[in-house]
């Protein structure tokens, strides 16, 4: 019997290589945002308990293969899933996207947590949010003299200072272009993703001399292997799948 894959996803990388799944191998997503469809490979939503329950679920599923191709930010999921892999005695592939890099006409500022974000916020009026839901749990403490746009996947209601626009890219440049200029945006809030989907809003940024506050991404665990792109762990998996 074909050794079973337990993919670990959320991200559009992710959905590329659970289209090429078979019937018996798990696509698992966070459960934010809509379910994949379309898919032959059965679909999971929601969380396995932490290290110990996804070792559990590795053990009892008979998985042969765990690939992580969660977001760079999901530190806690890949966490875990280094934890129960190898207690497991499953190979751990991970997909780690290049982070962006800043070119010539780039002006970022770094930061690591919500508080850095603030502080340097401090000088702006229409700041646009990328950082997925986080935003939404201080629409309440939005300065006196800045109007939030926050950009995440679900719609919400927003306030009287802050507008909610729910969306999944891939973003276009002159969509960007637009965006920016009919709500005033004078700073993009982003988290280093890397990846080509939302890399639009840093070309119209530099376009626009437009300061850009980078989040840092956290330090992820080693895997077993390691790939920079989608093409590379598919080719590799192909070969995986015909040695199984």
């Amino acid at each position: 019997m074909k050794t079973r894959i337990l993919l670990l996803g959320g991200t559009g990388d992710a959905l590329q290589i659970a289209r090429v799944l078979s019937a018996s191998d798990v696509y698992s997503v966070a459960g934010i945002g809509k379910t994949p469809a379309g898919l032959t490979c059965i679909v999971r939503t929601g969380g396995f308990g932490g290290a110990q329950g996804l070792q559990a679920y590795l053990e009892a599923e008979r998985i042969g293969l765990l690939i992580d191709a969660t977001h760079p930010f999901a530190a806690r999921i890949s966490g875990n899933a280094s934890i129960a892999s190898r207690a497991a005695g499953v190979p751990y592939w991970a997909l780690r996207r290049a982070p962006w890099q800043p070119q010539s006409g780039d002006d970022w500022r770094f930061v690591d947590d919500w508080p850095q974000i603030v502080a340097a916020l401090a000088p702006f009026r229409r700041p646009l949010f990328t950082l997925g839901r986080e935003p939404l749990a201080h629409l309440d403490d939005i300065p006196v003299h800045q109007y939030w746009v926050v950009r995440c996947l679900d719609a919400h209601a927003g306030n009287a200072r802050a507008s909610v626009i729910g969306a999944r890219g891939p973003f276009t440049v002159d969509g960007e272009r637009a965006l920016f200029g009919m709500l005033g945006i004078d700073v993009v809030v982003s988290k280093n993703s890397g990846g080509s989907a939302t890399a639009a809003k840093l070309e119209v940024a530099r376009e626009r001399g437009l300061p850009v506050v980078m989040t840092r991404r956290p330090e992820l665990p080693a895997a077993d292997r390691e790939f920079d792109g989608v093409s590379e762990l598919l080719s590799a998996l192909t070969k995986w799948s015909s040695d199984s």
